[in-house]
């Protein structure tokens, strides 16, 4: 419960506990939280044992903590039945990443050694369409700086 509390803080909370309800009336305080965690156990596990019982035996490998996503997400990435280790090992996304990178500048894939080998694409050339001219690219209006 109190995994990640070092011997410092503990000595700190132990100081300021007492302090606020003075060394007389430590002791009932301890009690009374201890029997208020308790209780709250108690209940938390006899609502667990009604779920369990009212789902019936078609949940009884049923586990609480699968609930949660990240827990849900690594018993199914465990199984195999899917074939996800072998879709996860075949996907590789710096690969992709690049690749769609590549397309977005107008660069292959893969580099031809017979090309003039720097690989790079000449932005300043306007790309040749069929069927229109040069006037037509000239029709749109100047880019406004102010205006975005």
């Amino acid at each position: 419960m109190f995994n990640d509390i070092g011997a410092l803080e503990l000595v700190t909370l132990v100081v300021l506990a007492v302090l606020v309800f003075g060394p007389d009336k430590l002791p009932k305080v301890i009690q009374d939280v201890t029997r208020t965690i308790r209780k709250i156990r108690e209940f938390s596990d006899s609502a667990k044992q009604d779920i369990r019982q009212e789902l019936g035996p078609e949940f009884k490998d049923f586990e609480f903590e699968d609930l949660n996503p990240k827990t849900f997400l690594r018993k199914q990435l465990d199984n195999d039945e899917l074939g996800l280790k072998e879709i996860r090992n075949g996907f590789d996304l710096k690969k992709e990443m690049a690749e769609v990178a590549d397309a977005v500048h107008g660069r292959d894939a893969e580099p031809s050694s017979s090309g003039s080998g720097s690989g790079r694409v000449d932005m300043s050339k306007k790309p040749e369409t069929p069927g229109k001219t040069d006037k037509s690219a000239d029709d749109r209006p100047p880019f406004d700086m102010d205006a975005t």
